[in-house]
């Protein structure tokens, strides 16, 4: 199980990469007009929208990246049977179409359909359309429907798999949303307690994307609540001191604990991975601080090392349950970071938004301190980290021949042949390879090719430590198999 969900964490890597970008050029264009987010300048507005456009379309992200990622052989041809499965299960179970089949308004449609487009269906999207691919993807039919033989079938047969997935999410999503908000009404009585145990259920809730049911219930009116509204309304309908409890926790985490985080998995990170994990801490942790957007940074460790998001949920809750004991109210419209933050100073219900700082530098301490302990005591797989990849790897190795296609040939040559494959796939620097016999293995020719070195994990797996070329010697290893 661990290792599936390692997988679907790396598979995850290709669409979260797309993200920083996309909300760093929003917190610019926020920056820039902070007050009318593109309404008062062009540039501003440019700037939301290009970053909008990806956040917007995560769902397209999320559904095409996981089903490449998760097939056998990170075929494209999964990724579009992926976003097929999107399409469908989000058009199915819309308001619209669930209040056409139901034969009733769409203002009656249960509201758990207005918040269909979550992360747990864009990975839900992407998991049946990899798992149509792998097994379908070699599939012959009778010649008056060769067309459709292979590959050109795995969309048909993904098509059926999410009609009858979205059938089941038919009857049982709106009990799963409606759970979730009664969960939320019964502890708004528990005060500080409650507000931290309402945060780390937030995070914990944030992979599947149904923390929307329970921030209905303590941002927006569903009982009475209403924190968003009533910390920016002019009409006094919050309460001074009270008002912002289920926002203010949040500043501290997202503009200080989640970038010490980040800072902690980097300095973790093996010496030869180092830049790459920089790359995505760094503008994950931007990200963070600025725009309070943190699936960039989440989802780059969530999947990876499980435990690790739990301490982090735990520390949210924490936050919030401290924060709504202290003389400090803050609040956003967006997220919880520094823009937001900042806008949040003249806000009719702010109280002392400026102490936000001094307990967002005691979170970054612990969460810098927490998550470097808990990485490098139980060995956690955070980014940098992951078991691909082996300390003594020579990650910057040459091969001898820059003809990958030669290189791919020794390779093939030195497993035994294809006859002798049963999968291909690749990391950062490896050449992973299920085999049928080890014994027809011969190491020296592999290492002919100039390859760092030789591992073999298991009794039908078999691993090529290639260098950071190894994606062009896998694209062309995979062509001499075919």
């Amino acid at each position: 199980m661990m290792k599936y969900l390692q997988k679907l964490g790396k598979s995850l890597m290709l669409p979260v990469a797309c993200l920083p970008a996309a909300s760093i050029l929003m917190g610019i264009g926020y920056w820039i007009d902070p007050t009318g987010w593109g309404a008062n300048n062009v540039a501003s507005a440019f700037l939301i929208k290009a970053g909008g456009a990806l956040i917007d379309s995560m769902g397209i992200l999320f559904a095409i990246g996981v089903g490449v990622g998760m097939s056998d052989d990170n075929d494209g041809t999964a990724g579009l049977a992926g976003l097929v499965s999107w399409l469908m299960i989000t058009m199915l179970l819309s308001p619209a179409a669930v209040g056409m089949f139901k034969h009733i308004d769409v203002a009656e449609v249960p509201a758990a359909f207005g918040k269909i487009q979550t992360q747990f269906i864009e990975i839900l999207s992407g998991l049946i359309g990899a798992s149509c691919y792998n097994k379908f993807k070699n599939t012959r039919l009778p010649d008056a429907l060769g067309f459709f033989s292979g590959k050109r079938c795995v969309a048909i047969v993904t098509a059926l798999e999410s009609i009858f997935a979205a059938i089941i999410l038919f009857f049982i999503w709106p009990f799963v949303y409606g759970a979730l908000v009664a969960f939320g009404k019964s502890i708004i009585s528990l005060g500080a307690i409650g507000a931290g145990i309402y945060a780390f259920f937030n995070r914990l809730l944030i992979p599947t994307g149904l923390h929307h049911a329970l921030n209905s219930v303590f941002w927006f009116n569903v009982a009475g609540i209403n924190d968003i509204g009533n910390f920016w309304s002019t009409t006094g309908a919050g309460t001074k001191g009270v008002t912002g409890m289920y926002m203010t926790g949040f500043f501290p985490v997202m503009m200080f604990g989640l970038p010490a985080g980040a800072l902690a998995m980097y300095h973790t990170a093996k010496d030869n991975k180092k830049k790459i994990a920089y790359g995505l801490l760094l503008a994950a942790s931007v990200s963070s601080f600025f725009t309070g957007v943190t699936e960039p940074l989440e989802f780059a460790f969530m999947f990876l090392a499980p435990g690790l998001y739990l301490i982090h949920a735990g520390l949210t809750g924490i936050s919030v349950a401290v924060c709504t004991l202290l003389p400090v109210r803050s609040g956003f419209n967006f997220s919880a970071g520094f823009v937001d933050w900042f806008l949040s100073f003249k806000a009719p219900m702010a109280v002392n938004p400026l102490l936000i700082i001094p307990i967002g530098l005691v979170f970054a301490i612990i969460y810098y301190v927490v998550f470097r302990f808990a990485i490098v005591k139980f060995n956690l797989n955070t980014p940098g980290r992951e078991e691909d990849d082996d300390e003594n790897e020579e990650l910057d190795a040459i091969l001898s021949n820059n003809d990958f296609t030669e290189v791919a040939s020794i390779i093939l040559k030195g497993v035994g042949g294809k006859e002798n494959i049963t999968s291909i796939d690749n990391c950062v620097t490896r050449l992973r390879l299920e085999i049928k016999d080890q014994s027809r293995v011969n190491e020296k020719v592999i290492k002919s090719a100039g390859i760092s070195g030789i591992i073999r994990p298991g009794k039908t797996s078999l691993q090529v430590i290639v260098g950071t070329q190894v994606q062009f010697v896998a694209d062309e290893f995979r062509k001499l198999c075919r």
